[in-house]
């Protein structure tokens, strides 16, 4: 029997390749999330920006806490077993009036991942709507196999690469994920998705955090991830621990590595080193 999704809920995610929304907890945890967020940024002196939107689960306890939730792992649980590994987590930050927006892409394109077994939970810290650039997605592209991609590097793109389909989207297929502080969707690897930029007078948060049952490997360099449930007896990745205050010294130095090890899987071909690359990184990159 599934945890927390229904049978309907089931079906809709393996036919159109998303799901939403689902209530995981309450808005207030969700804004309370937002709250830490935003304190840690004003003690930094601005938005988080380059490798720290990047597995940030290693450097706060409270989103570690996040990536464990039990109604989260539930939902994935209810699509791929019961073996679980959180491979990554990424900030998709919209600041207000920003011209930030993110392509039509798949997101299997660079993670280097030998098979299509990937979910993504993408988590609202704010309100996500049409108003403020959400996310909208092309219904069954998932069951297509891997679309060739052009990369832009464009400035206002939020991807790492700035990466787009190369082929033509019917956006009038288009169906946008609206969602409240506290829900969740659920997006395939190879879904077609991509969001517009914000035009509102608030912030747009979103929290993606990315799992995989633990048969996934990964086939393009050394790779970490965290086990969430269940056990690990593949042991493709290397298991990160748990941070139990947040930047601790020792972490914040194992986040540096592992963010230099990933970002040469996913910038594998280009001229692009690092997340903090002036390449990479614009002002309002969001990941």
């Amino acid at each position: 029997m599934p945890r927390i999704l229904t049978q309907s809920q089931i079906d809709t995610f393996w036919k159109d390749g998303c799901v939403f929304p689902i209530r995981v907890m309450p808005k207030e945890d969700a804004l309370e999330l937002r709250r830490r967020l935003e304190a840690f940024e004003k003690e930094a002196g601005g938005p988080l920006k380059g490798d720290l939107r990047h597995k940030s689960h290693l450097l706060f306890t409270w989103l570690n806490e996040t990536v464990h939730h039990q109604k989260i792992v539930d939902a994935i649980e209810d699509l791929y077993g019961p073996d679980l590994l959180c491979w990554n987590t990424n900030f998709f930050i919209k600041e207000a009036n920003n011209p930030a927006f993110v392509s039509w892409h798949q997101d299997s394109t660079y993670w280097g991942l030998n098979k299509p077994d990937v979910v993504t939970a993408w988590l609202a810290f704010t309100p996500s709507n049409k108003s403020n650039g959400a996310m909208g997605f092309i219904p069954g592209t998932h069951t297509a196999d891997q679309i060739p991609h052009r990369d832009t590097f464009a400035k206002d793109n939020l991807l790492t690469r700035g990466q787009e389909v190369a082929v033509d989207v019917d956006e009038s297929k288009a169906v946008t994920i609206e969602l409240e502080p506290g829900e969740i969707s659920l997006h395939h690897v190879r879904l077609v998705h991509g969001s517009p930029a914000n035009p509102s007078d608030d912030r747009r948060i979103g929290y993606a955090i990315r799992y995989i049952p633990t048969s996934v490997g990964q086939v393009a360099g050394r790779d970490h991830a965290t086990l969430v449930r269940g056990t690990d007896t593949f042991h493709h990745f290397d298991l990160e621990p748990r941070p139990t205050k947040d930047m601790d010294p020792e972490f914040v130095a194992l986040h540096k590595q592992i963010a230099e090890e990933s970002a040469k899987i996913l910038y594998r071909g280009t001229d692009v080193k690092s997340y903090n690359d002036p390449k990479a990184l614009h002002d309002n990159r969001a990941a």
